[in-house]
């Protein structure tokens, strides 16, 4: 089987198991009579009382977890819930670049040896992607996550690969998923309502395009 088949049955399940997720809270939320308590515009003034330490606080919790090595999903959904659609996006987007980049420096500057282990010889791979494409196979790789999101991190830190290169295109590439599930999830106390909102609308068409994008690779390259 092909990175890339691999990469499409991964999303697949990331797919079916975000969908499970989302059903499993929404009639457990309904069941528990927990609906009650959970209203958006109570939320989102809450967190406005926090005035700027409320994002903030958001984007230090985010930017740690790929250095921690722990699934960034649910602190993407959190940031559509807390922040709503376009805000959530950009604290969301910024906290990932902010973690993406200081893993990348631990693993450059700080724990080189550790994490050549670590990637128990898949470095050769991603170097070698670096050396022949430079930015664009780290644009590949956002868009196409063959490797694990935070492993990637690391393993780019050990290449020859420019910090701004990395940077930015980390930035760029990693924007549509991250828009795509916070703009579903700021859409989720709505549906608990019984409301479909053109966010859940934009959201879902939004997660099938990222989804679609390794199929679409697929074609192209073949």
């Amino acid at each position: 089987m092909s990175s890339i088949d691999k990469t499409k049955k991964k999303n697949i399940i990331k797919l079916a198991l975000f969908a499970g997720v989302i059903i499993l809270l929404i009639a457990l939320i309904k069941t528990t009579g927990a609906d009650q308590y959970l209203d958006k515009e109570r939320l989102h003034s809450w967190i406005k009382g926090f005035g700027p330490w409320g994002p903030l606080v958001y984007i230090l919790i985010y930017s740690i977890t790929p250095i921690l090595f722990l699934p960034g999903l649910p602190v993407t959904v959190a940031a559509g819930l807390a922040f709503g659609p376009v805000y959530g996006t950009i604290i969301a987007l910024v906290g990932a670049t902010i973690g993406a980049c200081l893993a990348f420096f631990v693993s450059r500057y700080f724990a080189r040896s550790q994490i050549e282990n670590l990637l128990e010889g898949k470095l050769k791979k991603i170097d070698e992607g670096v050396e022949k494409k430079g930015w664009v196979y780290v644009a590949v790789t956002r868009l196409i996550p063959v490797f694990p999101f935070n492993l990637l991190n690391y393993a780019f830190g050990l290449t020859k690969i420019r910090f701004s290169h990395y940077a930015i295109t980390s930035f760029i590439c990693m924007f549509p998923a991250t828009a795509a599930y916070v703009v579903l999830s700021s859409s989720l106390f709505d549906l608990l309502e019984g409301r479909v909102t053109p966010e859940l609308i934009i959201g879902v068409a939004m997660l099938a395009a990222v989804s679609a994008v390794p199929f679409i690779y697929n074609k192209l390259k073949k």
